[in-house]
């Protein structure tokens, strides 16, 4: 599946940057293919319109804000977050064509990071209920390119026998190839539900951020699935440490995706520094993107294009909602 060319990918939401890279100009983020120009207005809103001027396709991104408008540093002509031109210096009278104006897009914020959806959304942003609970600290991870595409990194984040071999030098057990089986599994509309519970080996760092001194332990596991390139990982410990990873593989074009990653954890930065939760969850990432960016990034949604075993069943839903997304919309692979 080559995600450029797949429409019904503009109808969801995607995380594109934090929200602080917006703070002093305007930034670019491409999003399926598509030039984007980002901004704040003075309340700190965002917004988000297509990259080009309409009047001679100059880089709108490399403009200033001006009256909670964009400017174009080729001529000055100004748009709104409507994509509206708001002003042309140029014009003596100050009438202003209807013609001049911009694509605009869906633009909010959530979680400390700018949303942006192309087309009319089939779903919400995905609510997380631990962002706003006083009991839990947020932690900015990663926010960085990989030459991969988003639906391998999603089926990846499922995949629970490769562990074993991938992560042998942070948590898997190699002696333990075999995973448990999931304690469940419920497809919803846009995605899925999976809970299982995990044995882990515990590496010095992660005793230290697990504040536990075990050798091993085990993750209870509730990872869900947002389609098509979002997942959360609700890990919760014996000692009652509940880590919980944000994940989402934005596209920027057929083989690359912008990853964001944050997490969510009932301790205190006390207890556990940032920067060792960080550091723990880097050297995880690095073990995935070593993999993840020398697999082929047009994943084929038939299922017999590739072979599967019984593990795969997460990735095998994906590819197949994915699929009867995309058929339902006239759409072909």
């Amino acid at each position: 599946m080559l995600v450029t060319q797949q429409p019904i990918l503009k109808r969801f939401w995607y995380p594109v940057m934090p929200i602080a890279d917006l703070a002093v100009t305007p930034q670019s983020f491409q999003l399926l293919g598509e030039p984007l120009a980002l901004w704040l207005n003075g309340v700190g809103k965002p917004a988000a319109v297509r990259d080009r001027c309409c009047h001679r396709s100059a880089r709108l991104s490399l403009g200033v804000v001006v009256n909670d408008a964009i400017r174009c540093p080729y001529h000055g002509w100004s748009f709104d977050a409507e994509g509206t031109c708001t002003n042309v210096p140029q014009l003596s009278n100050g009438t202003i064509p209807k013609t001049y104006r911009v694509d605009a897009f869906r633009c909010q914020e959530r979680y400390g990071y700018v949303w942006v959806c192309l087309e009319e959304p089939l779903m919400a942003i995905p609510n997380i209920p631990e962002a706003t609970d006083p009991q839990f600290r947020q932690i900015p991870e990663f926010y960085e390119t990989w030459h991969c595409a988003g639906l391998r990194l999603m089926e990846n984040s499922f995949d629970n026998a490769h562990p074993h071999f991938v992560h042998a030098k942070t948590f898997g057990v190699e002696q333990e190839p075999v995973p448990p089986q999931p304690d469940s599994f419920t497809e919803t509309e846009f995605g899925f539900r999976m809970r299982y519970v995990l044995p882990v080996f515990n590496s010095d760092l992660q005793k230290q951020n697990l504040q536990m001194e075990a050798g091993r332990t085990v993750r209870i596991s509730e990872g869900t699935w947002f389609m098509p390139f979002i997942r959360t990982l609700k890990i919760t410990y014996p000692n009652g440490l509940i880590h919980l990873i944000f994940t989402a593989a934005t596209p920027i074009d057929d083989c690359s995706s912008q990853i964001v990653q944050f997490c969510l954890r009932n301790d205190t930065e006390e207890a556990v520094t940032a920067e060792s939760v960080v550091a723990f969850d880097r050297a995880v990432t690095l073990e995935d993107r070593m993999i993840l960016e020398g697999t082929d990034y047009d994943v084929p949604l038939s299922l017999s294009a590739e072979q599967h075993m019984a593990t795969d069943k997460p990735g095998i839903v994906m590819r197949r909602k994915l699929a009867a997304l995309v058929r339902n919309m006239g759409n072909k692979e």
